[in-house]
């Protein structure tokens, strides 16, 4: 029983520790291409989807 909950505590441990690595990893992304973005579906720059 105890291994049980050990195992239970380990795995929602891991699920935070990556969604935090996850946030960490996408905050630390620079942004090297300028003021232009791309769309998720083409590689063409859309200035329309920059926020400003």
């Amino acid at each position: 029983m105890l291994a049980r909950r050990f195992t239970i505590v380990c795995l929602i441990a891991m699920l935070f520790g990556m969604g935090f690595a996850m946030l960490v990893a996408e905050a630390g992304r620079v942004n090297r291409r300028g003021p232009t973005a791309h769309s998720a579906f083409c590689q063409i720059p859309c200035p329309e989807l920059v926020r400003h």
